[in-house]
């Protein structure tokens, strides 16, 4: 008899333990559920950027690399997903005021934009590079020294530059300060001109307002087109990742489903669909 009440009393404790894990595993982090309850993913991604963001003009519809990633996370929460078109200058406003909840746009990641945000591990790698029209018989980074170069508002392309033309001896370098350069003030060697997004850029190199385009090559590439040409020389690694408001539940969710995805290979999958293996 005693044993039996010993027996039932395992059961009854081992019940109580699977109770309490399943209650464990269904809990939720309140920044995730919020959105789970909105039954919407906003997400700022880019809309001018083949094979990351593209917006088709006719249909409306998005694609990209960035697109699958922001749906596969609305699929993994089981709510639908809602596409903000973010340039360097405003996903990280958006994101700063709650209007979206992620942002998947070419972001790269640095030291200093970590103070201001979350990031998950990069899912891609990319390099900046410039891109020139052919008849301004530009071809390196030596023939940048004098030019003007486009480049957009809030990017970090106009530092590289110049790090890189230091680096290569173009450039002295003496009064170049990483943590307060402003490529609007900058006249050492080479200059910029700043722009709201990328169409004007090339616009503004079509036009001669400017003698170069300079941004991450993946960026470029849509607007690599016949008697253009990339300069000989790529510099800059830029690490993409999904940045989150800072100190938010979703970025631990976010950081879980890239590391999966990039274990198991379906980020491989989504950059290889649009060529950017």
């Amino acid at each position: 008899m005693k044993a039996l009440k010993r027996f039932a009393a395992l059961i009854l404790t081992l019940a109580l333990c699977l109770t309490c894990a399943a209650g464990m595993a269904e809990m939720v982090d309140p920044d995730v559920q919020a959105i789970i309850d909105r039954g919407v993913l906003r997400v700022g991604v880019k809309n001018a950027v083949v094979g990351f963001g593209y917006q088709d003009t006719l249909t409306g519809e998005y694609s990209g690399m960035e697109i699958d990633i922001a749906n596969a996370i609305a699929e993994k929460l089981g709510v639908d997903v809602e596409f903000t078109a973010v340039t360097a200058a405003t996903r990280g406003e958006l994101l700063d005021s709650g209007d979206i909840d992620c942002v998947l746009a070419t972001f790269t990641i640095t030291d200093e934009r970590k103070e201001s945000w979350d990031f998950s591990t990069p899912y891609y790698t990319d390099h900046v590079s410039v891109l020139v029209e052919d008849a301004s018989g530009i071809t390196g980074l030596a023939d940048l020294v004098g030019k003007k170069v486009g480049v957009s508002s809030g990017s970090t392309s106009a530092r590289s530059l110049v790090s890189a033309m230091i680096d290569a001896g173009l450039i002295d370098g003496a009064s170049f300060d990483k943590a307060t350069f402003d490529p609007a003030l900058w006249t050492d060697g080479v200059s910029f001109q700043q722009y709201d997004d990328y169409p004007t850029i090339s616009i503004a190199l079509s036009a001669d307002e400017v003698n170069a385009f300079c941004v991450d090559k993946s960026i470029l590439a849509i607007y690599h087109t016949d008697g253009r040409s990339y300069i000989s020389e790529e510099f800059a690694p830029q690490d993409y990742g999904i940045a989150t408001k800072k100190g938010s539940g979703f970025s631990a969710y976010c950081e879980e489903q890239i590391t999966a995805w990039l274990a198991d290979g379906t980020i491989a999958g989504f950059a290889a669909a649009y060529g950017l293996n």
